[in-house]
């Protein structure tokens, strides 16, 4: 276990004793050494075990971040006056009593440091994808954990609803499992859904939350039917990773958005898509889509962006745009130096990302 991943279950009312000693102390220097005494308990904690010494975990307790309760202890040695001690001692004994939430997710905002695993950038440099329980990359043009991982985290709280409109070797319901979220996924290929289903059953659900996958066309399947099924009228987030037109090939049948005829077609499809979920997505949630563009015929086709406007032109707002990288795929593998010579003769780029898209439902 590395230190930014330990946690420390504390004797909250002590804990809490402790901090309010603290703030009556009138001497700086007695302050920081009395904090340095503090820290040197957190420090002497075996990394196999939680908890602090002298403070027995018996009664109401508080778990924290190991790496955030230190940075916090140190930020407060470091300050030049007691006035801003104070105020530092304020704000830990406010994140360890009170919860500070939004509607839309669980981050408690009173301890948002310790939320690391969070990204807030525009741009996701993500060398591979999470391999960890469940999680195979067998199908072709599957996507990432980390994106469904992510989103869930920002976007959705402990027990909402997500679905997945093509939810292809089930990665998004694999991550619902894991974050306590019920996931419906839809999907068109039956042999697809049957390994699916195979994979998810291995991921433990430990929440006990609804994973299910419909088989059928995302355009013509009964949502209302599926959620009148679990007693629910609206979702809470959707997530859509659409084949990128005809890059890969998934099915022979004529419904499959990668045999559209053309990028018209294809738009044409996947706007029924939209039009097909977006009634069950509450007001004011978020609709996520996962997108890369295409390279055909010596022209760099926006594929992301020509998907980006079908979205807009129901009722959505843009929030934000994330650039993924990729280092490589399942096409490209051991092939870097032959991509790297077309590239230099055709004069074109090589494809190294593919973007997130989130909207919100208006």
């Amino acid at each position: 276990m590395n230190r930014s991943d330990r946690r420390v279950i504390l004797n909250k009312s002590k804990f809490l004793k402790v901090l309010n000693e603290l703030e009556k102390i009138e001497d700086l220097r007695l302050l920081k050494t009395k904090l340095q005494e503090l820290e040197s308990n957190f420090i002497s904690i075996d990394e196999d075990k939680l908890g602090i010494l002298n403070m027995d975990t018996n009664g109401d307790t508080v778990e924290l971040n190991y790496t955030y309760l230190m940075d916090e202890i140190e930020q407060i040695e470091k300050v030049l006056t007691l006035k801003r001690g104070r105020y530092y001692l304020k704000r830990l004994e406010r994140a360890i009593t009170k919860i500070k939430t939004n509607e839309i997710n669980d981050i408690n905002l009173n301890r948002w440091k310790e939320y690391d695993e969070i990204i807030t950038d525009s741009l996701w440099i993500l060398n591979k994808r999470d391999t960890s329980g469940a999680h195979l990359s067998w199908y072709w043009g599957n996507f990432i954990p980390q994106i469904p991982h992510q989103m869930m985290l920002r976007y959705t709280k402990r027990g909402d609803w997500i679905l997945d409109t093509f939810v292809g070797s089930g990665t998004t319901l694999i991550e619902c499992r894991r974050l306590g979220r019920n996931g419906l996924g839809i999907e068109l290929n039956p042999e697809v859904v049957q390994k699916a289903r195979n994979l998810i059953e291995k991921e433990p659900n430990k929440y006990g939350v609804i994973t299910d996958i419909i088989t059928g066309d995302s355009r013509k399947v009964d949502i209302e039917k599926v959620l009148n099924k679990y007693g629910i009228k609206r979702i809470q987030l959707i997530i859509m990773h659409p084949p990128y037109h005809d890059i890969i090939k998934f099915s022979e049948d004529t419904n499959d958005l990668s045999n559209a005829e053309d990028i018209e077609d294809f738009l044409k499809m996947f706007g029924e898509v939209i039009d097909k979920a977006t009634p069950y997505l509450e007001k004011d949630r978020y609709l996520v889509l996962v997108i890369g563009d295409k390279y055909s015929k010596g022209e760099w086709i926006p594929l992301g962006f020509y998907c980006m406007q079908e979205v807009l032109r129901r009722k959505y707002s843009l929030k934000s745009i994330i650039v993924k990288n990729f280092e490589e795929t399942r096409g490209k593998r051991n092939q870097k130096e032959l991509w790297r010579y077309r590239a230099l003769a055709g004069g074109f780029y090589v494809f190294k990302h593919e973007y997130i898209m989130l909207f919100k439902k208006r």
